[in-house]
This record gives structure tokens, C-alpha cells and sequence, in this order.
């Protein structure tokens, strides 16, 4: 049996990069934003879960990403940086808006995104989910 992880092994983009270019696997990604109740909730709940931590260590590079980052971000040879800075009161990324908008859909949180081996969107979910409904939601996948 696989040794059991205490917790997620979170990536950021760049890592996330680097392990793509060793492995192709899917991509698990969480934004959240420090204000976002239900997401700190997923923290406490569904991230603390042993079965929901090692399927997410075992089959997807899980990467966690607060959506109003400040940060630079280079990956694929692309430079995301976040443009709402000054112009809104929860400033947005350009990642979670290019991966996790809806059309017609103001951009909400939490906001998960499921990424195939081959990188292309599989899955997105804009809702709370406890351990249970994160794992039956991994497994479908």
C-alpha cells in the first residue's frame, strides 16, 4: 500500500511546469482568495482527508493558487500577471480568469479545475465540497 501523506503536496505554476516537463499527469488546481470563507472551510475539511490526500498526491499535481495574487507569473513562456490591481476591490488574477471563468458569470469562488495529461480543461466546479463529495468528484475523473 502506498505511504500514506499528512497533508497535500501543493505545487505552484512554476513547479507545476517543471513536474510536467518530467511527468505528464492530470492537474488538479484550486484558487482561492484569503476572504473566501467556503474555501478555508475545503482547507479545514476536505484537504485534511486521508483518502482525499492521496488521491490527490498519487494521481494529480494539485496546485493551490490565491486568486488575487500580486505575483508575476511565468509559465509555458508566458507572462500572467494580475491587471485588476487598483481598479477593483478583489483584484483577479489573469490565471484563475483565463482557467476558471464562466461566460455570463461574474468569477466566484472556491473555483476547482481539472487539467487531462495532456493539459486540456476536463472539469471545472464553483462550489464547497466536503471530503466525501471532493473524493467521489476525484474519482470521476
Amino acid at each position: 500500500m502506498a505511504q500514506q501523506q499528512e497533508k497535500v503536496q501543493w505545487l505552484s505554476f512554476e513547479q507545476l511546469e517543471d513536474s510536467l516537463a518530467v511527468k505528464a499527469k492530470k492537474v488538479y488546481i484550486d484558487f482561492y482568495a484569503d476572504w473566501c470563507v467556503y474555501c478555508k472551510k475545503m482547507d479545514r475539511v476536505a484537504y485534511r482527508d486521508p483518502q482525499v490526500i492521496d488521491l490527490l498526491n498519487l494521481e494529480y499535481y494539485a496546485v493551490k493558487m490565491n486568486a488575487d495574487t500580486k505575483d508575476t507569473i511565468i509559465f509555458g513562456g508566458d507572462q500572467f500577471i494580475n491587471e485588476q490591481i487598483g481598479k477593483s476591490r478583489r483584484p483577479t488574477h489573469q490565471i484563475p480568469l483565463l482557467l476558471a471563468s464562466r461566460e455570463g458569470q461574474p468569477f466566484s469562488l472556491p473555483a476547482i479545475v481539472i487539467l487531462n495529461a495532456e493539459f486540456k480543461l476536463e472539469e471545472r466546479f464553483f462550489e464547497y465540497m466536503d471530503a466525501k463529495q471532493l473524493l467521489n468528484f476525484l474519482q470521476a475523473h
